[in-house]
């Protein structure tokens, strides 16, 4: 997904959650009212504050980032943002497209620059130093975008400009950008009296806060948390990879011991699936699950509770039901009853599909003799489905798994975006990187030659890191007043293994891979004028589907007989092991769905439920149980550890676009398969023209018509996962006023 930690432009902010609500964790200040002059005055002094040069386009001078050079930077670029804002809201001028809009487009430059820095150290390098700073600043930036978004002059020239006859002149992508700009400014508050703006934007500080704290919570419940295994017993069941990268891991963390498991997904599951150690399995499994929930000074229910207390008030005053409703308020579903209709149409198959694979599971562990009373608990389901798809299709996650490795998977993703992209990717190493895991590739449009921006890749996870997978976007491409080329990254949490060796990763890892990698071709592939609007500028529940459709191309003939080698004898993966990962593509579905879509009613939920005053623990349990949740599984994200909903607002009442993009996706793929197949070049044409290149210059439901020539249907993605399609009539585009605007940064994270 797109790492909403990402700090813009003033109108990417905005965009960011459709609101003017702090991203997080960000830095701030004060009420200032500093020169425009300050950061260049003081750009010999810092070099956070010095543009990035011209190698590559420019880069960002990691090697000379110091963590006590934040907040002065920050404080410098922001009041250099806020003069620059302020310029533009007193000009004497006539409000026009040219010295309200487009200016705002160009200011806060050097803010962008070192936010971006900030970001990156936010989610990869976030030491108890870097937390410091981090807490001190997050109100801050809350209460400096708030003078921005609620500058009665400002406003005034915005709305002076989208009231204009004049814009009807302009061109489509400028009217778009002035249609978002106002309704994005109108949704943060612009239009309240003066004790309104002054409540929201007290609520924007105290909720930079509480997100900040919620987030460091959680990581460090992921780093000061390890299960050690103290036996070669212990290591009862792992395949070989995941014994070395556990010995590996306990010789970095200097822990004697037979190997240790870390408190990353990436590191859990597959303990949890091959682990034959019941009690270290459930160990594990709620290590992992308690995050954010052991109580103690790193406890979040108590944030959790004051956040949706803040949330639900904050969408009073800007006339909202709920904060549901002022979230979906410019998505595609338009309605939190859309978005609930569509997840409450797939949660009955995914359950009923879950109760078969519990019977099918019990009937293995009972014919290995477990006794007539065992229960499949959530530490069991992954070990004994992992039975089922091998005595049902002969297929082995850890057979497949010596196919797939990390570097090999790399490579097979570029070549995808060469056949349809007409991407090219060749290694720099000219660049300074901010970890020596980092490595850097420069991308080139493959028949011109020219650069289209640069590709950065964190694949291991390291104390200080956050879990998961995301993607990041340094640089926006823009042509507003020369043509600037992306930066983008993905970040995953791999485990590294012996030096030397390939690491080998899952067949869900590899789809993770390729899913973020199908949120850096959004921003590589943009082609547009305004930064704003550029890459994955675009509203919460369409930003996931060119990432989900991505995730197809994963098992094309084409990329496993190229890339899917064998680690040991450079064999490509044989054919019937293909054959069975194909006929087993919707084994487990009901897991999958419904743990994820546990999550995303539970989000729904949680942020309908108004003022009330919420427990979050006892909440989830009793929702669930009224869900009938099975007891088989929790789920993906519990509340306490929920990132996605609570780190930031990016994702909050939200997390239903995975679903929803990801209906899109299997429809979009459709459209290949009718035609002359994944590669069709027709077809790529159609989805680069009106779905990777517009960014949000366009209507994404309009977008998706252009290339797919209807609205999508939910009928591929029930198919898909073979659900009965019975009543499966849902549409993704609700039939309600048109969409206004966009609502996320440049950037991504995982599922």
């Amino acid at each position: 997904m797109p790492n909403f930690n990402s700090h813009q432009r003033l109108t990417g902010f905005l965009a960011t959650l459709g609101l003017a609500f702090t991203l997080l964790p960000t830095p701030g200040m004060a009420q200032s009212s500093a020169p425009a002059a300050s950061a260049t005055a003081r750009a010999d002094q810092s070099p956070l504050l010095q543009p990035w040069g011209s190698l590559h386009g420019g880069v960002p001078a990691f090697d000379k980032v110091r963590v006590a050079d934040f907040k002065p930077a920050l404080e410098a670029a922001m009041a250099e943002n806020l003069a620059e804002i302020n310029a533009i809201a007193t000009n004497p001028a006539a409000p026009t497209f040219e010295n309200t809009i487009a200016a705002m487009e160009r200011s806060g430059q050097t803010l962008t620059r070192v936010s971006a820095i900030y970001d990156i150290w936010s989610g990869t390098l976030n030491d108890a130093a870097f937390s410091a700073v981090e807490t001190e600043m997050a109100p801050k930036l809350a209460a400096f975008y708030d003078q921005i978004s609620q500058n009665p002059a400002l406003f005034k020239r915005i709305e002076a400009v989208y009231n204009a006859p004049a814009t009807k002149k302009l061109t489509t992508e400028q009217q778009r950008l002035v249609e978002v700009d106002y309704k994005q400014f109108v949704r943060a508050g612009a239009k309240l009296d003066a004790t309104a703006k002054a409540r929201v934007s007290a609520i924007n500080q105290q909720l930079a806060g509480l997100f900040t704290n919620f987030s460091q919570n959680v990581l460090a419940d992921e780093a000061d948390s390890v299960l050690v295994l103290k036996t070669d017993k212990d290591l009862g069941g792992l395949p070989a990879s995941l014994r070395d990268a556990a010995k590996t891991t306990a010789g970095t963390r200097k822990i004697a011991a037979a190997g240790v498991i870390t408190n990353t997904r990436s590191s859990i599951d597959p303990f949890l699936t091959y682990s034959d150690q019941r009690g270290l399995r459930e160990k594990a499994w709620r290590m992992f699950t308690n995050r954010g929930d052991n109580g103690g000074a790193h406890d979040n229910n108590a944030i959790i509770t004051q956040i949706l207390q803040l949330r639900a008030e904050r969408a009073k005053l800007l006339g909202y039901a709920t904060h549901a409703h002022l979230r979906l308020d410019n998505t595609m579903a338009k309605t939190p009853e859309a978005a609930m209709q569509l997840m409450e149409q797939v949660w009955k198959p995914g359950v009923a599909r879950v109760h078969e694979e519990v019977a099918d599971m019990l009937a293995v562990a009972k014919k290995e003799g477990a006794p007539a009373n065992f229960k499949i608990e959530p530490w069991d389901y992954r070990y004994y489905a992992e039975k089922v798809r091998k005595a049902r299709y002969d297929l082995d996650q850890n057979e497949v798994k010596q196919y797939l490795q990390l570097d090999k998977m790399r490579e097979g993703m570029f070549w995808v975006a060469g056949e349809l992209f007409n991407f090219s990717f060749a290694p720099v190493t000219d660049v300074p990187v901010y970890h020596p895991d980092v490595k850097v590739w420069q991308v080139n449009d493959k028949t011109t030659g020219k650069q289209i921006g640069l590709w950065y890749f964190d694949p291991y996870a390291r104390p200080g890191k956050n879990s998961g997978a995301w993607m990041n976007a340094y640089r926006n491409q823009e042509r507003l007043d020369k043509e600037v080329t992306t930066i983008v990254s993905n970040n995953s949490n791999f485990v590294k293994g012996k030096d030397g060796e390939p690491v080998l990763i899952s067949w869900t890892d590899a789809t993770t891979l390729f899913h973020e990698f199908g949120h850096a071709l959004h921003g590589l592939s943009s082609n547009v004028t305004y930064p704003s609007l550029s890459g994955t500028n675009v509203v919460r529940d369409y930003v996931e589907f060119p990432s989900q459709l991505l995730e197809n191309w994963l098992a094309t003939p084409e990329v496993l007989n190229k890339f899917a080698l064998h680690y040991q004898t450079g064999k490509p993966i044989p054919k019937v092991l293909v054959d069975r990962i194909n006929k087993a593509s919707s084994f487990n579905e009901g897991f999958a769905t419904t743990e994820f879509l546990a999550s995303a009613l539970i989000d729904m939920k949680l942020h309908l439920a108004g003022a009330q005053k919420i427990d979050p623990d006892k909440f989830e349990r009793e929702t669930l149980a009224g869900m009938g949740m099975p007891s088989e599984l929790v789920m993906r994200h519990r509340t306490p550890q929920f990132s996605h909903v609570f780190s930031s607002d990016g994702y909050s009442a939200g997390y239903y676009s995975y679903l929803w993009s990801v209906v899109l996706a299997a429809d979009a793929f459709s459209a290949f398969t009718e035609a002359g197949g994944p590669y069709d070049k027709a077809v790529a044409a159609r989805l680069r023209k009106n779905v990777f290149t517009v960014g949000n210059t366009v209507d994404p439901a309009a977008g998706y018509r252009a290339f797919r020539g209807r609205d999508p249907k939910i009928d591929a993605l029930m198919k898909q996962r073979n659900f009965p399609l019975a009543g499966a009539k849902t549409s993704t585009t609700a039939p309600v006023k048109k969409p206004v605007g966009k609502a996320k940064p440049a950037a991504a994270k995982g599922k």
